[in-house]
This record gives C-alpha cells, sequence and structure tokens, in this order.
C-alpha cells in the first residue's frame, strides 16, 4: 500500500505508539522528527532518544531524523516563563515545533503532525494552535489528530515493550511540577486511609 509521507514530531517513544499506527490506518506513513531541547538533564534526554530509536527500528520500522536542539534558545525564549505554565508551554511548542516544520519543510514533506496530541498532560489546545500558526507559514498542512482517547492503551503497551517511561514532561519546571503533584497525590491517599480507618 502506498501511503501519503508525513512528518512527525515525536516527544517520546512511548508516546509516538498510537500515533504512528493511526496514522498508518489513515493512509500516511510518518516519518518521525526529533526536536526536544527541552528535555533536562541531558543524560534524560539522550534516554528518552534511545529509547524512540530502538523502538523505532526494532518495533515499528520508521525512519527517525535528528533535528536541531538549540538549548540556548529554549533557555532565552522558554525559561523565563518559569511556572507560568501556559506562557511557558506555547514556547516550548513554539520552538520544537518550528524546527520540526523547518526540517520537513526542507526534506520535501506536505504533511506534519506531533506526538505531543497524545498526552492528557500536554495543553492540547494551545499545542494545536501552535502546530497550525507553524505549519501554515512553512507552507505545510498541518495534520493534527485527538489522539487522547488512546493514552491508556499506548500506555499499557509501552509498559509490555518495556519501555522506559518518564514521569515529567521534560523541563526542569515541569519536573518540579510533577514532583509536587505526586506529593500531594500521596498526601490525599495518606488522608483517605486515616479517615477509613477512624471510621472503623
Amino acid at each position: 500500500m502506498d501511503r501519503t509521507p508525513l512528518a512527525l514530531h515525536a516527544c517520546c517513544g512511548p508516546c509516538s505508539l498510537e500515533p504512528v499506527k493511526l496514522l498508518r490506518e489513515e493512509g500516511f506513513e510518518p516519518t518521525i522528527i526529533w526536536s526536544n531541547p527541552n528535555i533536562q538533564p541531558l543524560a534524560e534526554h539522550d534516554l528518552r532518544l534511545r529509547t524512540l530509536r530502538k523502538w523505532a527500528d526494532e518495533v515499528a520500522h520508521v525512519q527517525v531524523i535528528v533535528a536541531g536542539d538549540d538549548r540556548d534558545a529554549w533557555e532565552r525564549s522558554v525559561a523565563p516563563a518559569a511556572f507560568d505554565r501556559e506562557r511557558r508551554c506555547r514556547a516550548c511548542y513554539a520552538l520544537r515545533l518550528a524546527e520540526s516544520c523547518r526540517v520537513a519543510r526542507d526534506r520535501g514533506f506536505q504533511y506534519i503532525s506531533t506526538t505531543l496530541a497524545v498526552s492528557p498532560y500536554q495543553l492540547f489546545d494551545v499545542c494545536e494552535d501552535e502546530l497550525v500558526k507553524l505549519a501554515h507559514a512553512y507552507g505545510l498542512t498541518p495534520v493534527w489528530r485527538d489522539f487522547r482517547p488512546h493514552y491508556p492503551e499506548a500506555t499499557r503497551e509501552s509498559r509490555d515493550l518495556g519501555m522506559y517511561r518518564q514521569n515529567y514532561c521534560g523541563c526542569r519546571f515541569s519536573a518540579a511540577e510533577a514532583a509536587i503533584e505526586r506529593h500531594e497525590a500521596r498526601d490525599a491517599r495518606k488522608a483517605q486511609r486515616e479517615l477509613a480507618r477512624a471510621g472503623r
């Protein structure tokens, strides 16, 4: 079956599982573009990229293009937003998707999408705004899909495959936010257990 080439910006391996499968079912043939200068520390970035490449090579048989990861640009344009999440994430999406669109245009793609539309933890509407705007600016056609309903399936499948699964989006601010959320969830569970014991 001849499929239509599509550039797929990927944030990690686990989030790539369902988009690659579903886009192929639609008649596209994805080529993954990796551009994620947000991922900190560098060892974490490299681990996620290795995980993605191993799955892409051994399971999905999809090409991976490692594009620019301009960390200085991330520090200049994204880090100043710090814990202003919408501002920070919008700037981060813009940086990563602009590089992906540039590479897609230069490689002759017409269509572009992103795996950022999988995770329910992403700012879905903000990401869509940035992808559509940047795709048009680079002369590309955005392929925006709501992959979030498939997140539980991607989670199960990635665990079955033994893939490394991160517990924060990527940057140091998201790592701190995720740690706080886990701590609050632990406290809430502890409080519920104590209430249950008291009610016996």
